[in-house]
């Protein structure tokens, strides 16, 4: 096994399910059904994806036998062909644990032909990560958009004012251009001016969707969903039927709105008493407030803002476990292996990040963004010294989406811990539907130990039976 494949296996079989680049299939029946969704999914993802036959989830990605490699490998080249444009993908042999399995690369689709669709049935399909799923009709718009440069943020207004930017958020913005800029932007003496030239007004004084978004007095006037849904899973304590906590919507102009993303994260996170080296006794939030403020921050600012997006919102949801934060627009001009690890800097909307350089939050005069390449590190930074696992973020490509977990918990697949004769009556339903009498002569084991067997596989709910009540009794392996 490759050492590329080889450290993969073991986060699979760590995290206990697939990343959203990587699908397992055991395939030990043949080609799943299921693979044109995934093959959809993964050519429409950014970087594109890894799927892995031979291998089975539900038994801690224990590698199973393929009858016919070569007859797989011809039926994924052959399902490549059936979507428009057609699939590219890259086969290849390897090994886990000593035993064959397929890996095939799927390559993502140039962006000028995205969304890639099943021919036949015309659906396109997105990766989240928590499955496949079809796309919507304003989720294929997004694809289409984004074969464009955004500008999105540049466009006037139409109907806003001078009077519709709050005079505060204005105020304090002029101040920080003339102090930290005094040569460049800030050499400018008239106000208006110089807002026209930032790129807050158009020539005839009417705000741009950005000038809007970082100082407007109330911007969701205009753009009713550029707000911040924010809710909590419900504590055990709370009263039976709840659905949610501290649910909010937050509105306002950037500066605003992320100061009290932060109040409510304050208001909402569990805290526990921990002591430090020196003796101090101090609370400790759940998640560090530092980096939720960066994952806000940049949810915001780089959100997409082109019309397909309009009904959609930043979404915040706080769960037992995990913090899952998410916004329209996947990255652009970098990839998530890069984020982080180089100094790049790379803004969807250019405008807004450049105008929230300088924008001020009202209750504490902190910078909204510094667009130095420092906020994923500092997200990094903070959840390490807190002791948590590091970031996932899942770029969907229309859609960006950070996951912070509490504790790192390896999870143990349903089917991990069978017994030999449990795994020998799994795998041999793998391949196909059998009844008792056609086990017992397949494996040579007894009548009474298979249906032990069959009772425990049916609890974990990894097999099924089919029949009974006067009909022929059989059992199958539930479908990947």
């Amino acid at each position: 096994m490759s050492q590329h494949l080889s450290e993969l296996v073991a986060r699979l079989r760590t995290s206990g399910g697939d990343y959203d680049d990587v699908e397992v299939k055991s395939a030990a029946g043949g080609l799943p059904q299921s693979l044109g969704s995934t093959l959809s999914a993964l050519a429409n993802h950014p970087g594109g994806g890894t799927i892995i036959l031979g291998l089975d989830e539900a038994t801690g990605f224990r590698p199973v036998h393929l009858p016919d490699p070569q007859a797989l490998k011809q039926g994924l080249a052959h399902k490549a062909r059936s979507f428009s444009p057609p699939v590219q993908l890259t086969i290849s042999d390897a090994e886990v644990d000593e035993t064959p399995v397929i890996v095939a690369r799927v390559h993502e689709c140039d962006p000028s032909a995205k969304p890639c669709r099943i021919t036949a049935s015309g659906t396109a399909y997105m990766r989240g990560y928590d499955g496949d799923f079809p796309l919507s009709d304003l989720e294929e718009q997004a694809f289409l958009a984004a074969r464009k440069p955004p500008l999105f943020d540049r466009q006037p207004v139409t109907g806003a004012t001078r009077e519709d930017l709050d005079n505060d958020l204005v105020t304090t913005y002029l101040r920080s251009v003339r102090e930290q800029d005094p040569h460049g932007l800030g050499r400018f003496p008239d106000d208006a001016e110089l807002l026209r030239r930032a790129g807050v007004t158009q020539p005839d004084g009417t705000p741009t969707v950005a000038g809007l978004l970082a100082l407007g007095v109330h911007p969701q006037e205009w753009f009713p969903r550029f707000v911040i849904q924010a809710s909590a899973e419900p504590l055990p304590t709370d009263p039976a039927g709840s659905r949610a906590r501290n649910q909010t919507t937050i509105t306002g102009a950037i500066p605003r709105m992320l100061e009290e993303a932060l109040s409510w994260a304050h208001r909402t996170f569990d805290t526990s008493v921990v002591s430090a080296p020196d003796g101090t006794v101090r609370d400790q939030p759940a998640f560090p407030y530092i980096a939720f403020r960066e994952i806000i921050a940049n949810a915001l600012l780089h959100r997409d803002l082109d019309h397909w997006s309009a009904g959609m919102a930043v979404e915040v949801r706080l769960r037992r476990d995990r913090l899952i934060v998410s916004n329209p627009g996947g990255l652009y001009g970098i990839t998530v292996d890069r984020l982080g690890r180089d100094a790049v800097t790379s803004a969807r909307n250019a405008r807004l990040i450049a105008i929230c350089q300088h924008a001020r939050t009202p209750g504490t005069g902190a910078r909204v963004v510094e667009a130095l390449a420092t906020g994923i590190p500092i997200v990094s930074d903070a959840l390490a010294e807190a002791g948590l696992p590091p970031a996932h973020y899942i770029d969907a490509a229309i859609r960006f989406t950070v996951v912070l977990r509490q504790q790192a918990v390896a999870v143990t697949p349903s089917g991990d811990d069978l017994n030999e004769t449990e795994l020998r009556v799994y795998d041999a339903l793998a391949t196909g539907t059998r009844s008792v009498a056609e086990l017992k002569q397949e494996l040579h084991l007894s009548a009474p130990n298979i249906r032990k067997a069959l009772r425990e596989l049916r609890s974990r709910r990894l097999i099924e039976q089919l029949g009974g009540r006067g009909r022929p009794t059989t059992y199958r392996k539930l479908s990947e």
